[in-house]
């Protein structure tokens, strides 16, 4: 099953948008759990106009720029109504160089691993504060049955995940000073 066809339609079902706009969308809201490069959006739309799940218009800007500003058909909602309603098996956990390598950390000196895990550290608060400040446009939980209501769970879930990865990292390196005799 191809999920970029679907992210894509579930973008369109909001509003109509440009493949510009749709490739945006993949460097922010979506960046927290779905990528897609132009690389991969641009054919993908050409895909889904010939299945008939998609429309477009070509806007016209300046003298000479065209754009095709892409509308969900009510056949790619239909499809896409009916890809919501299934329910997915747990994926396999995706790589994580990081991981790996605190998977062989044993081969590493103490100060190493110290500071490749504070390094992380820093990273993910780095991240979970950008978060934060994006979840400040939720002053209260959205209505259950509106498009931001999937933003501010997505983005709830990024945040714990932020914070547990953290939690784990603090661990990790608690582990490695009593080792290093801290």
């Amino acid at each position: 099953m191809k999920s970029l066809k679907y992210a894509i339609l579930g973008l369109l079902c909001r509003h109509p948008m440009t493949g510009y706009e749709i490739a945006k969308e993949f460097n922010f809201e979506l960046a927290e759990f779905w990528y897609a490069n132009h690389s991969q959006i641009y054919p993908e739309l050409k895909q889904l106009n010939e299945e008939g799940l998609v429309n477009y218009d070509i806007e016209i800007s300046g003298e000479i720029l065209e754009s095709k500003r892409y509308t969900i058909t009510e056949k790619g909602h239909s499809d896409f109504i009916k890809w919501l309603h299934k329910d997915e098996k747990i994926q396999k956990t995706p790589k994580d160089v990081f991981r790996l390598r605190m998977y062989f950390s044993g081969n590493l000196d103490m100060e190493t691993r110290i500071h490749l895990l504070e390094n992380q550290r820093m990273q993910h608060y780095k991240r979970l504060n950008s978060l934060k400040k994006t979840f400040e446009q939720y002053p209260e939980v959205p209505p259950r049955n509106s498009d931001r209501f999937g933003d501010f769970i997505v983005l709830r879930g990024a945040i714990m995940r932020q914070e547990n990865i953290i939690a784990w990292i603090d661990e990790c390196i608690g582990y490695s000073k009593e080792d290093a005799g801290e």
